[in-house]
């Protein structure tokens, strides 16, 4: 079978079962307009640790185990575990799974590894290397603030083009066999680098890495916006939102009221003060595995292409004067339901 349709997307030979999905996350996010579908809300955010980043390693911890009995499996049952997160050397995701004793791909996507992690964990699936494979992405609002930005204590204003990065974990876990929402095509993105270089306006260096994701994605399957449900980016917040509503209105694409955001839904503008949105890893995760993924599961969302974001900047490129490059990568998501007609 061949694979392989257009430049940048796959059509997986057997669609890849999400079978389980779970997500914690710290009292902001749990006071925002989600609050009543995540799994977990924890209103420590410390997680009784020393440190930011020991405690977001614990948020992973926790999910993942909440993923595996969800799906009434074990560790044992796992192939692999693929997930990543903002921090140096991705330390949440690795102190966060050590003790699980399962093979590890780390994996650094900035604010588009949930992505990531399933378009691969799909990709080993369909190939015959695993069957179940343990999915995440991780982020910590002090941790990210720390180190990308200033530590809080110094109180630094934020300006209003900036996001809000989600403390969180959101895992899944993919099998070969089961019942749940399925993964059927994935578009893998490029880099795309405009010239951005303000960290405090990620949204507008990801936009266009978004719309190359989403015109490669149309012109590879021959779809338009109409086709699905859902369409749904990872972190983009307001700007970066209206950014892709712009530029693909000028490439001949209406994007309607079933485009959205993770970065939109996940904070109440308003009442929350969180500026331009949410980001950060998690906000893409945990939207997903709790907002999204019980629509799927339902049938209420029949197909959606799901898109996480990135900007793929350190805190060394920043104070070097780099430029901002990003990335997205998309996947379809099928309702059982919908898959079976």
């Amino acid at each position: 079978m061949q694979k392989r349709i257009g430049a940048q997307t796959v059509r997986l030979e057997q669609p890849v079962i999400i079978q389980s999905a779970a997500s914690t996350v710290g009292q902001k996010e749990g006071e925002g307009p989600l609050g009543h579908y995540f799994d977990e809300i924890e209103e420590d955010v410390m997680m009784g640790k020393d440190s930011w980043e020991q405690a977001e390693s614990c948020f992973v911890a926790q999910t993942m185990e909440l993923a595996l009995k969800k799906a009434e499996l074990t560790a044992k049952d796992m192939d692999y575990i693929l997930c990543g997160d903002l921090l140096n050397q991705c330390i949440g995701s690795t102190f966060g799974i050590k003790e699980m004793d399962i093979p590890f791909f780390g994996l650094f996507g900035a604010c588009s590894t949930m992505g990531e992690a399933l378009s691969l964990g799909s990709m080993l699936i369909d190939g015959g290397f695993a069957k179940h494979i343990l999915c995440g992405a991780s982020s910590h609002f002090c941790a990210a603030e720390k180190q990308f930005r200033f530590p809080l204590p110094l109180g630094v204003q934020r300006p209003q083009t900036s996001t809000w990065t989600v403390t969180g974990d959101g895992s899944v876990v993919l099998s070969k066999n089961g019942h749940g929402p399925q993964i059927t095509e994935i578009t893998t993105g490029k880099i795309i680098d405009m010239g951005i270089t303000d960290s405090n306006n990620m949204g507008a260096a990801m936009a266009p890495a978004a719309v190359d994701l989403l015109l490669t994605h149309f012109q590879d399957t021959g779809r338009t916006p109409e086709d699905y449900d859902v369409i749904v980016t990872g972190d983009l917040g307001m700007i970066g939102h209206r950014l892709v509503i712009e530029m693909m209105t000028k490439e001949g694409y209406v994007m309607d009221e079933r485009y959205t955001d993770c970065g939109l839904k996940i904070f109440d503008h308003n009442t929350q003060d969180t500026h331009a949105g949410g980001s950060g890893c998690a906000c893409a995760a945990v939207t997903f595995c709790a907002y999204y993924y019980p629509k799927l599961l339902s049938g209420e969302i029949k197909r959606m292409l799901f898109i996480p974001t990135g900007a793929l900047l350190s805190a060394d490129s920043v104070q070097q004067g780099l430029t901002i490059p990003a990335i997205a990568h998309a996947l379809v998501i099928e309702s059982e339901k919908e898959a079976a007609q």
